[in-house]
């Protein structure tokens, strides 16, 4: 479709499940319509304060799209009730869904490669870490960005056998990842654990 380029809009589940960026210039539903996509996932977080928010929650009433807010942060390490949040998503709303973030290329990629862990377990991780290419996805990290790739190369190492689901319920925390990273010298790959300050581990 002409719209999918510029909008950085990809299937990760074909007919299942896509993920794509913010729909800055407009024609959103033209997007939803032409891929039958029957709700959204905006991993930006509830914010309808700005105009691309309350834009983007127009449309999906109007075309009967469900809309569901899930707040992650690129730069800082994730707590374990925004990862279950995030699950949980997959798996409530109407297929096909669109995950998507600003550009559909850092938080978007990490939602990606979860879901494809999250459905069809560890046997998936190479298709996951695929979620993180340059191309076609303009996966290019900032510094404190390249703890997104590490995510779930950490979850298959502590899982020991258990879903992402059972193991992000009563294993994950976000203080244990950043240390994990820091053991392996990527101390500068994240900013902080997300709503903690003085968060990283030393």
């Amino acid at each position: 479709m002409l719209l999918d380029r510029p909008y950085n809009f990809h299937w990760i589940e074909p007919r299942e499940a896509a993920r794509s960026s913010q729909a800055y210039a407009g024609f959103l539903a033209p997007l939803l319509r032409a891929h039958r996509i029957r709700a959204v996932i905006n991993l930006r977080g509830s914010n309808p304060g700005h105009l691309w928010w309350k834009y983007e929650t127009s449309v999906c009433r109007k075309l009967n799209v469900v809309h569901r807010d899930v707040k992650l942060n690129s730069r800082q390490l994730p707590s374990k009730g925004m990862l279950l949040d995030l699950i949980g998503t997959f798996d409530s709303v109407p297929q096909p869904f669109l995950v998507k973030c600003s550009g559909g290329q850092d938080r978007t990629a990490l939602a990606a490669a979860l879901l494809l862990l999250h459905r069809r377990g560890w046997q998936a991780a190479r298709e996951a870490e695929r979620q993180f290419a340059l191309w076609p996805y303009l996966h290019w990290p900032r510094r404190h960005q390249r703890w997104l790739r590490q995510l779930p190369l950490f979850a298959a190492e502590k899982a020991e056998g258990k879903t992402l689901g059972a193991w992000l319920a009563h294993s994950y925390s976000a203080a244990d990842f950043g240390a994990w990273l820091n053991a392996r010298g990527q101390s500068r790959s994240f900013k902080g654990l997300y709503g903690v300050r003085s968060e990283k581990p030393s």
